[in-house]
């Protein structure tokens, strides 16, 4: 049963009521189902920057008034994304990039010292999680099984095999693909075990469950946890490492230059401490407003409660879907421990066709494709690795690929019965052309 206090939070969300043309030209109520990629934000967040514009300033080495706030504003915004966490741990640092990806970058030149060093990532990851670190390190990677899950035993025999060597482990919180849940806690034990860190992808974790970063004892503590704020109802480009601050400064920023620096010579920079020396540039103050506003909005609705209410329309959706005899899933329905995504196809059609025929004519919002895990989605739909490069020298090849669902607390049984009559009317619409 769904939480009644939750779906009145619909009213929170901006554009939940916007109508928009379909092909027909027919105004039409928009369903978005593409929430693992981009939720719309908090109505609230525009109430507090229009407040907070009538001192918009520039932040840092400004003497006026507004620059005072604009600084103390973003300074302390950091305290309070820790608090998201529950950490009152000044181990931690919170720094800000434009996006998980971007994050991600900044962590692998940090961390990594030389090709020579070891990287654990694993065959889920999203490509942001996967090609920072075959820039600067070389990586090993955990395989998943028929399923699509980890083999969660090969992270101590990974670290084994190179001993000494392995500096980083890293893994997605949580899949985008097929939404399931890793034990980030036990794989940081491992890692910790053998003197490397841990890095989590958050990106589809953070926005849907409530996270410990520091576990239960020090062995189970995430080094470093990296998330995006347009996951979870904030706009403007916001990328988050909450992480460990001692390792930023052992070598040069990421991105150098103003806001970085102490002293500056001609042959010689004294680079600032760490969160400072990772956010050169200006510093964007109106989105990390939105982002810590979007928290306070999540925490009041009860991220337990969002939690439940998505778990609730994933299974839902889950078994509605299921009943159709030409759908394929790419995800176990049968493991209640994911997130709210789900991937499918239908049989004999290209996922682009029903795509466009929810988009076009139906007005639901989904994603299609590979979403950025090209190697995982491959690996779930059979194609080997070596099969799949024929795609970038013949681009009139039918691209590989499924459709993706991704519910949020704002979305209701009934958009989801409206999306399983779509598929059903897609199918019958097809077959009566063949």
């Amino acid at each position: 049963m769904l939480d009644k206090d939750i779906i009145n939070c619909r009213d929170t969300i901006v554009g939940i009521d916007t109508l928009v043309k379909n092909i027909y030209g027919e105004d039409t109520k928009y369903i978005n189902f593409d929430n693992a990629a981009t939720t719309p934000p908090f109505k609230n967040i525009f109430d507090e920057l229009e407040k907070y514009m009538n001192y918009y300033a520039s932040v840092g080495r400004g003497v006026g008034y507004k620059s005072k706030i604009s600084s103390d504003l973003y300074n302390k915004s950091r305290q309070r994304v820790k608090k998201f966490f529950d950490i009152n741990d000044e181990r931690y640092t919170v720094i800000y990039s434009m996006n998980t990806t971007q994050s991600i970058n900044i962590l692998a030149n940090a961390l990594v010292k030389s090709k020579k060093d070891i990287v654990i990532s694993t065959r889920m990851e999203h490509h942001s999680n996967d090609l920072p670190w075959r820039k600067y390190a070389t990586v090993k990677y955990v395989e998943v099984d028929e399923k699509g899950k980890l083999k969660v035993e090969q992270f101590e025999k990974l670290c084994k095999k190179y001993l000494g060597k392995v500096k980083v482990v890293t893994v997605t919180g949580a899949s985008n693909v097929t939404g399931y849940i890793n034990d980030v806690h036990y794989i940081a034990k491992i890692a910790h075990k053998y003197n490397a860190v841990i890095v989590v992808d958050g990106a589809q974790l953070v926005p849907h469950k409530k996270i410990n970063i520091l576990g239960s004892c020090k062995e189970e503590e995430i080094d470093f946890m990296v998330f995006s704020a347009h996951k979870m109802y904030a706009p403007f480009g916001t990328g988050v490492i909450v992480g460990k601050i001692d390792r930023f400064n052992e070598k040069y920023p990421f991105i150098s230059g103003g806001g970085t620096v102490d002293i500056v010579g001609h042959d010689r920079v004294f680079w600032l401490k760490a969160p400072k020396k990772e956010e050169g540039g200006t510093p964007n103050v109106a989105g990390v407003l939105s982002l810590i506003t979007a928290m306070d909005d999540m925490e009041n609705i009860g991220l337990d409660k969002i939690e439940l209410q998505e778990n609730l329309l994933k299974d839902y959706f889950t078994e509605k879907i299921m009943k159709i005899p030409e759908v394929t899933l790419y995800y176990d329905p049968d493991d209640k421990k994911r997130v709210s995504v789900c991937c499918f196809n239908i049989k004999g059609h290209r996922h682009q066709e029903l795509a466009e025929y929810l988009g076009n004519k139906e007005c639901i919002g989904i994603r299609t494709g590979c979403f950025c895990a090209q190697p995982y989605v491959k690996k779930l739909l059979g194609i080997k690795d070596s099969d799949t490069f024929i795609f970038a020298s013949d681009k009139s090849l039918y691209t590989p690929g499924m459709i993706r669902v991704s519910f949020a607390f704002y979305n209701t049984v009934e958009e989801i019965d409206y999306f399983i009559e779509a598929v059903k009317r897609f199918i019958k619409i097809t077959a009566d052309k063949k």
